[in-house]
């Protein structure tokens, strides 16, 4: 009896137990119609480390993290920016046509009085020539600097200095730029971004002057190696002067850029294996246009037929091209600044920092 009456009352006492208020789930705030979209989920960040600070959640609703790029890219547009190249090279193997192919314009060398038709003239001493050129609505300021005729001379010793001097000059003149007390906002950047080295397409093997310059400029720049007017080799001569100029260069502890030990990841190093292995680019440059299958083309005429610039097929300088420009332009220019200048900063303060 009185077993039973205990559980009447356990469970009278567990009727008048109220469930809890389910409270209805907060409304995750929708994403900005006008922000385009850049990824399929919530940024959940990665935890680091054991301790509570740096663990990772996911977010429960837009920030606008994302918009960064947009905002940089803003930002580019309106300030634009530079972009320094040198050539160097023997006179006749089309330095200044090759630059002029590339950025499909004449940067390279123009006076008021050249045209299409007129031969460019011999360069006779270092200079720079800038041009503003805009795409897409982003502006770049192009500087092509032109070298002497690199090995012309009876006595070509020690003639890569006058490059080099140039090179660490610009180094300095930003350099004193940047410890200013009252420095600009936006220091002008005239530092060498790129060096296109020409080699001439003699189809055995480098010249001893070639050597020389690359492994005393490569410490100061990015050198990226070519073949200069490779249409005047056969497919089989081409293929086996490029190993043989890629031996060369590993045999002599020459890294031309992308060099290996900058690749920051593994996707880096699979990227810059495969251009290291296409170098040194076969190239032909041409700023003449000619009509090949009912479409007009840059070319060179032979009397075989046109070799035309942007033909795979043909020569490599669409490779060139995309490898220089539409995809490593920024970090050229980000490993001259991160690790060239730093180089030449860090032993130039380390050196007499109280003289500049």
């Amino acid at each position: 009896m009185l077993l039973h009456k205990t559980k009447q009352n356990k469970t009278k006492h567990m009727s008048e137990i109220v469930p809890p208020e389910v409270r209805p789930k907060p409304v995750v705030p929708a994403k900005p119609s006008h922000v385009a979209p850049h990824s399929s989920g919530p940024f959940v960040p990665s935890p680091q480390g054991t301790g509570g600070e740096g663990r990772g959640s996911a977010l429960l609703g837009y920030i606008g993290i994302d918009t960064i790029i947009e905002q940089m890219r803003k930002k580019t547009m309106k300030t634009g920016f530079d972009f320094n190249i040198m050539v160097v090279g023997q006179s006749g193997l089309g330095k200044s046509t090759l630059v002029n192919t590339l950025f499909k314009s004449q940067v390279s060398r123009r006076t008021t009085s050249w045209s299409r038709d007129e031969k460019i003239p011999k360069t006779v001493e270092i200079k720079s020539v800038s041009h503003v050129i805009e795409e897409g609505g982003v502006k770049m300021k192009l500087t092509v600097i032109d070298t002497p005729g690199f090995g012309d001379q009876i006595n070509n010793e020690n003639c890569w200095e006058p490059i080099s001097k140039y090179i660490n000059e610009q180094y300095e003149k930003f350099l004193k730029e940047e410890v200013n007390i009252a420095r600009k906002k936006r220091i002008p950047d005239t530092r060498v971004h790129c060096c296109l080295y020409f080699i001439s397409p003699t189809g055995h093997s480098l010249r001893q002057l070639d050597i020389e310059f690359m492994k005393h400029l490569s410490r100061v720049v990015n050198i990226i190696p070519v073949i200069a007017k490779s249409d005047t080799l056969t497919l089989d001569e081409k293929t086996e002067f490029k190993q043989r100029v890629r031996k060369e260069l590993e045999a002599c502890g020459i890294e031309c850029y992308p060099q290996k030990e900058f690749d920051e990841d593994m996707e880096d190093k699979s990227d810059n294996d495969k251009i290291r292995e296409a170098m040194p680019f076969a190239v032909v440059g041409s700023d003449k246009e000619y009509q090949v299958n009912g479409k007009r083309v840059l070319g060179r005429k032979t009397a075989w037929g046109v070799v035309e610039v942007e033909n795979p097929n043909h020569c490599e300088f669409s490779l060139l091209r995309d490898f220089m420009i539409r995809s490593h332009l920024q970090d050229l220019k980000e490993v001259t600044h991160n690790i060239h200048y730093e180089t030449y900063r860090a032993k130039r303060l380390n050196d007499n920092g109280a003289s500049l």
